[in-house]
């Protein structure tokens, strides 16, 4: 019977078996045992998703690069893709102010847990501050020397280089539509059939996310509230308006704007586009990487979805790095949170330069958990605020983390279906 079930169901009872099993792991004082017999299997799901995200990447993308029909197509087409990363990501931003604007969350932390929490993660701090540090003093263009790899072979070596890879597989894409087709017609044959087996690996990967789910599930919650659960819920109390906020601004984006680009742009319904994009959600969710979520994003947008391999493979994979529509908006909600925690009355202008610098920011991250955080201090500086707030809400980053992945993923499968749907190309 279990074998009917669909995906989805198989991994929503897989993360619901977890959380329990977690509470029982808690509960009963057992977490070596978790963290010795269960953490290894998530750990692996994760390492096969990530291992399968570099060759999908370049595989998919100089499959539908080359199938274009010229040069003049690619550059409409990335041109149109980026225009709608950046609206809906500046659209995310906004949101966040507004509403942490409104709530004004930072208001209700206590001097005794800001004392507690500052020094439970200042180790943590320190860090995070040291990475940021090494990218602030960078050239403003240092973004553009990044995408340029000066090795192929150690960019694809690491899930942070994507967009290095993506560079490359651009070029190699776009070398393949100027050359004579009598020349690279066996190279062309070999990218589509790599591209196939690769897509076969990850139905034999999803294969094993049940049991990937549960495991990270598991994980993370004893990682999260260590042994006393009591301490945990406490600490969720005094932080958990700041937490709302955010889940907030994402359930906006989600259930608002979202839903109104589909309908403008695409012609969509939601709920037909929410049914198929939800595995790809749960992956999000557990995993909390929109790069390690990427091969089921793909199948799912192009089967369910039916939108062609030749325009998800160059949308997704770049939506992955540039499009962080939940991270930029947690970014401008906790730098005006942690600027009210400390007493600190932001200006219009101030505002506005959060608005620009979570932007450019979210563009910046890395696809992987938690590199948001180090991209949230540099917002922090541009308005003179104190990092060391940035403890205030470590506690709670990892939850909604996963949340605005899951807004990140959905944001990278709606601009697809937009897309094709502007190429002419959805349902075909």
């Amino acid at each position: 019977m279990l074998r009917k079930l669909p995906l989805y169901v198989k991994i929503l009872i897989g993360m619901f078996l977890g959380l329990a099993f977690g509470i029982l792991v808690i509960t009963f004082g057992i977490q070596h045992f978790a963290t010795d017999y269960i953490k290894p299997f998530g750990t692996i799901f994760l390492n096969l998703l990530k291992l399968i995200a570099m060759p999908l990447i370049f595989a998919s993308l100089v499959s539908g690069v080359s199938g274009l029909s010229d040069v003049s197509r690619l550059s409409k087409l990335g041109i149109k893709t980026i225009s709608f990363y950046i609206v809906t990501t500046i659209i995310a931003v906004t949101i966040g102010l507004v509403l942490v604007s409104v709530v004004r969350p930072g208001s209700y932390v206590s001097e005794a847990k800001r004392v507690e929490l500052l020094e439970k993660y200042s180790f943590d701090l320190a860090k995070r501050q040291q990475a940021a540090e090494g990218i602030t003093q960078q050239s403003p263009l240092q973004f553009l020397v990044d995408i340029v790899p000066e090795n192929i072979v150690n960019a694809a070596s690491n899930n942070t280089s994507m967009l290095q890879v993506i560079f490359f597989a651009l070029l190699f894409g776009v070398a393949l539509i100027l050359v004579p087709h009598s020349k690279v017609a066996i190279v062309k044959d070999f990218v589509a059939g790599l591209n196939e087996v690769i897509l076969k690996i990850v139905d034999i990967v999803m294969l094993f996310a049940p049991f990937g789910v549960f495991a990270l599930m598991v994980t993370l919650l004893v990682d999260f509230v260590g042994t006393d659960l009591g301490s945990s819920v406490q600490l969720f109390t005094s932080l958990g308006l700041y937490a709302l906020t955010v889940i907030l601004g994402l359930l906006l984006i989600i259930t608002l704007v979202y839903p109104t680009f589909l309908k403008l742009y695409a012609k969509v319904n939601f709920k037909k586009f929410f049914r198929a994009i939800f595995p790809a959600q749960l992956v999000a969710f557990s995993t909390s990487s929109s790069a390690a979520t990427l091969p089921v994003t793909m199948e799912q947008v192009e089967k369910e979805l039916n939108v062609p391999n030749e325009i998800s493979s160059f949308v997704l994979p770049v939506g992955v790095t540039i499009n962080m529509d939940g991270t930029s908006l947690y970014q401008a909600v906790a730098t005006v949170f942690i600027a009210e925690v400390f007493g600190v009355e932001l200006t219009l202008v101030q505002l506005l330069t959060i608005l620009i610098t979570a932007t450019l920011a979210s563009i910046g991250s890395a696809g992987v958990p938690g590199a948001g955080i180090v991209m949230l201090i540099i917002v922090l500086n541009s308005v003179g605020l104190p990092v060391e707030g940035l403890a205030l809400i470590l506690a709670i980053d990892r939850p909604l983390d996963m949340l605005r992945t899951t807004l990140n993923v959905t944001g990278d499968a709606m601009i697809a279906t937009i897309i094709a749907k502007s190429e002419g190309k959805l349902g075909e």
